[in-house]
Parts: C-alpha cells; structure tokens; sequence
C-alpha cells in the first residue's frame, strides 16, 4: 500500500518548482552584477582569463574550470563588458556539454565550482531555461537568462594578489632549486675525488637524497632537500681537508711545486754536482724507498750514484721498461691536454722534470687526488708516476674502452708496477704505432 504524504511537514524544506537555493552568496554576486560599471580603461576579458590561467590552483582554478570559462567568455563580446551591459551566456546547457565532450551534469558540477569562487553567477529565467537576444545593428544583448560573468571583474583585484603571491613562492622555489643543482654538483665532484680512498657510506647518504626534483615538490621539502645536501657537502669538506693534511705532511705531496724539490733523497739517486756529466744522461729511475734507504746506509759518497742505480735498475718494484723510454717517445705520445701544462722553457732543452711538472699540474683535472699521487711518488718515483698519469689521461681521452674512474686507473697501474706486471716501455710502444708510428 503506497505511503501518503504526511500534511504537516514543515514548509521549509519544500522547494517549489526545483528553483535555485537562495543565499548570501548569491545575493551578493547578483548585486554585483546589478551594480558592474564595466571593465577598467585598457583592460578586456581575456585579460582577465590570462590572469586566472597563471594564478590557476592558487586560487581554486582547476584545468577543467579555466577550460570552460575561456569557453564561455568566447561567447561575450567586448561591448557586453561596458558600463550599462551584461556578460551573459545564454547557449543552452546540451550545447555546451556536447561541445566539451562531457555531461550535462558535469557542466552544472564546473558552473557551481566556478560560482562558489566567485567567477560567475546566474541570471535565472522562471524555467530556467538558458535563452537571449542581441540587437542586430548595436550587437548589445536586449535579454539573456544564462550564465552571468560579471562577477570575474570583482575578482580581479584579488587575483592580482595571489598571482604576487604566487610570484614570490616559484622565485623562491627556483632559488631553492638552483641552490640544490649546485651543491649536487660540487658533492658529485667531491664523491670523485674520493672515489679511490672509498667513500661507501657517504655515497649511499648522496644516493638516498639525489633524488629528482619536480615541480609537485612543496618549497619547504625542496627547503628540508637542501638543508641536507649543505650537511653531506660540509661532511665532504672536513674529509677532503683532514686528506690534505695528511697528504702535506709527506714532503713528496706539498702542493708547492715540484721544481723545489729537487734536494728532495727521492727526486733521483744522486749527490753529483749539478755539472757533473751524469747530470744530462738518462734519468734514474726510483725504487723501493725503504731498500733504497738500506742501500745508502753502507755506501760511502764516491760508490753511491753507480751501485745506487744499479740496484734500483734491478728493484722487482721498478721492473716497468722506463729505462727503454726516450723523452721524445714520452713526449709524442701525450695528449695535446698533457702537453698543454708542460713547462715552457726558451733556450733549454725537455727534461724529465718538466714531465713531471706536468703530470702534477694535470692531476687534478682528472681527477687523481694528492695522496694517490704522492703514494705512487714514494712507491714507484716520479718519472714512472708521471708516464703513469701520461698513460691514464690518454685512457681517458680514448673512443673505445675508455677510462671512466682515473684515480682507480691510475692507483692500479702503481700496484701493478709494485709487483712488476707494469710494462711502461709497451704501453707508449702501442700509443705510437696507433698514433703517430713508432719513434725509434
């Protein structure tokens, strides 16, 4: 049996004919629309639809809302923007939503997103159906009942306000930004340097931050993102400066240049006087420092320089082929890079120091960092560390199997030479007939 309406429900929660709720909301965009004087001088509507476009999610606009109100403002024309006129849209609700591709239920649902941020209002007919007339010669609209965009030019001002906002937050999230891809790259650089000492732990920290930054991130995680790239960066410093004290404590690793360690014991095994005809013969190649300081100990002055370098020509340690190798077969096969940061010195001819003078200044570049070389300085001498950093620059100039990691390239080719698996003589042997031709 069917349930009979009840006569004494309450009057207010009956709706008459499914009419609009009336609210303050709503009152006060009608009285807007009552009271528009028009648009400001040099300002149009499309003004306006820029403006809601970059302010966009700052102020309530999703895509879908700027997307139908340029619809409906295609709709107005410039004299419905004046004083004494009305931008209504009066098209039917169907023709919009099959010009959109979307229901007309989702239309309504966008108009009312649109009104409760105050961008449109309605100008209702008793049916509420969407209908009007333009005057055929002034094209002003006589009558519409339709969607109303007056209520857009009230909120100019405030869409000015939250696009200044708006401003201030992306210039300081770019900042933030920029500051992030700095530090990046300084502690990527740093991680390199480190790289041969092994440096795990410091980069698994780097990994779990070398995040990539999007711009969905939220300025104060783009904040809290730098405040720990500073942390790793700081860390990185202190070990590359604890690194470089250490390393200057060894005479060999001074970063003063190498020209003034020439009274240094393991520069080259001799006492000769700087006229002494040894002086311009083949340079001596260094060995073990510890044998070779056992060595010295028993010998007197007049034995040293030959037994010296004959047991150093026979050190396992320094079994590398340098003694085969020319300074111009040295010298032909360095990259253009090598050559670059050897020494000009008019009037006398290449020595091997000024090789070496080379190799330490391009170290750096590399990178190989002051301990790994001056390690190898102590290990193998620098005539062999130097053709060594010769070797691994050229590697990593190379189109095929070329060096990625130069400070491991280079710490390896010193062990190999530890044991006497180095063959240096070779390896510049192979360069020039690759190259150049075989220099003999």
């Amino acid at each position: 049996m069917q349930q009979q309406i009840s006569p004494s429900i309450s009057p207010e929660i009956k709706r008459s004919g499914g009419g609009r709720i009336s609210s303050p909301k709503l009152r006060r965009s009608l009285e807007q629309s009552k009271n528009f004087e028009g648009l400001e001088e040099n300002t149009n509507r499309y003004d306006l639809l820029l403006l809601v476009k970059r302010v966009g999610k700052q102020a309530g606009f999703t895509s879908k809302m700027i997307q139908l109100l340029d619809y409906y403002l295609a709709f107005t024309r410039e004299i419905d923007w004046e004083e004494g006129a009305c931008p209504i849209v009066y098209q039917c609700l169907a023709k919009t939503a099959l010009d959109l591709g979307v229901s007309e239920r989702q239309i309504q649902k966008l108009e009312k997103q649109l009104f409760e941020i105050g961008a449109i209002t309605w100008n209702d007919s008793g049916n509420h159906r969407r209908y009007g007339q333009r005057c055929s010669v002034s094209g002003r609209i006589l009558y519409a009942f339709g969607v109303d965009l007056t209520p857009l030019a009230f909120l100019r001002s405030k869409l000015e306000n939250k696009l200044h906002e708006k401003q201030l937050h992306d210039r300081a999230w770019m900042k933030t930004k920029r500051q992030v891809s700095w530090y990046r790259a300084q502690i990527r650089a740093m991680l390199s340097e480190l790289e041969e000492e092994g440096t795990p732990q410091i980069q698994t920290q780097y990994d779990e931050i070398a995040i990539s930054i999007r711009t969905y991130m939220k300025l104060e995680s783009l904040r809290d993102l730098l405040h720990q790239h500073k942390k790793l960066y700081q860390q990185l410093t202190e070990q590359i400066s604890w690194a470089e004290k250490i390393s200057s404590e060894i005479p060999l690793t001074s970063k003063s240049s190498c020209k003034d360690e020439e009274k240094d014991a393991h520069y080259k095994n001799t006492n000769k006087p700087p006229f002494d005809k040894s002086n311009s013969s083949k340079p001596s190649v260094i060995g073990n420092q510890e044998s070779k300081s056992k060595t010295l100990s028993h010998l007197s002055k007049p034995q040293l320089n030959e037994k010296a370098l004959k047991k150093e020509k026979t050190s396992p340690a320094t079994s590398t082929g340098i003694e085969n190798i020319r300074l111009k077969q040295a010298l032909n096969a360095a990259s253009d890079r090598f050559k670059a940061h050897i020494p000009i010195n008019p009037g006398y001819p290449l020595t091997w120091r000024d090789m070496i003078e080379a190799a330490y200044s391009l170290k750096s570049k590399l990178p190989i960092s002051q301990e790994n070389w001056g390690n190898a300085c102590v290990a193998i001498g620098r005539e062999n560390a130097a053709i060594c950093l010769l070797l691994t620059d050229y590697g990593t100039l190379r189109i095929e199997n070329r060096v990625m990691k130069p400070g491991a390239y280079f710490r390896s080719m010193v062990n190999r030479a530890k044991t006497g698996n180095l063959n240096l003589h070779a390896s510049i042997m192979g360069i020039l007939k690759r190259e150049q031709g075989d220099d003999t």
